[in-house]
């Protein structure tokens, strides 16, 4: 054997693709269709790779779509998270109801690609269960902040924390499911407006 050779392996063929852009396409495919919805051949043909590519690059395709949920959560719900930080529960409603009007107003596909996907057949239960325990644990940091802003007198007596957290999420999948069936961001804008006008906090 070549001595070079010896030293210096042939290495594994590089990939062909940028994995962040096939990603983000993906997250688009699943975005507007769900989980069960995306094809494998609408998946591949989006992110302009082969099904071997695919799995070699992210695994399956349950594993797919759970980094292009991590993908949508980091990018595109990012507004949730400093929603928390926000000094008063309504601040905490209106950093929320902006930041999801901006995304219906500014993105396609419009909805929301957690509820697209929640509604899955037996055989993609984990997906749902995947599904669900992220949106809970979004829920229950909002329930905690509302408690807290209760316990600071900044919500009126008779006001639950929990019964708030799930008003103002009803209003988030509904102006997510609006968005999707055609309204427009005046009508949208309309909505998150005469929800904060309504909001019983400070």
């Amino acid at each position: 054997m070549n001595a070079f050779a010896a030293l210096c392996p042939v290495k594994g063929r590089p990939r062909e693709f940028d994995v962040d852009v096939a990603l983000a396409a993906a997250l688009r495919i699943f975005w507007q269709h769900g989980y069960e919805g995306a094809s494998m051949a609408a998946l591949t043909e989006a992110m302009g790779i082969t099904k071997p590519s695919l799995y070699a690059a992210f695994g399956n395709k349950e594993a797919l779509f759970n980094k292009a949920l991590d993908l949508y959560e980091r990018e595109k719900l990012a507004y949730m998270r400093t929603a928390l930080d926000a000094p008063t529960s309504r601040g905490v409603a209106e950093t929320l109801l902006r930041g999801a009007l901006a995304l219906q107003s500014g993105c396609d596909p419009k909805g929301c690609m957690a509820m697209n996907s929640v509604t899955c057949g037996p055989e993609a239960e984990s997906i749902r269960t995947e599904v669900l325990k992220r949106r809970a644990s979004s829920a229950d940091a909002v329930i905690e902040r509302f408690a807290r802003a209760r316990d600071e007198g900044d919500l009126p007596e008779g006001i639950e924390p929990v019964g708030l957290a799930r008003h103002l999420f009803a209003i988030l999948q509904g102006l997510a499911l609006q968005a999707q069936a055609g309204a427009t961001p005046e009508e949208l804008r309309g909505l998150v407006e005469t929800s904060l006008q309504l909001w019983p906090g400070k």
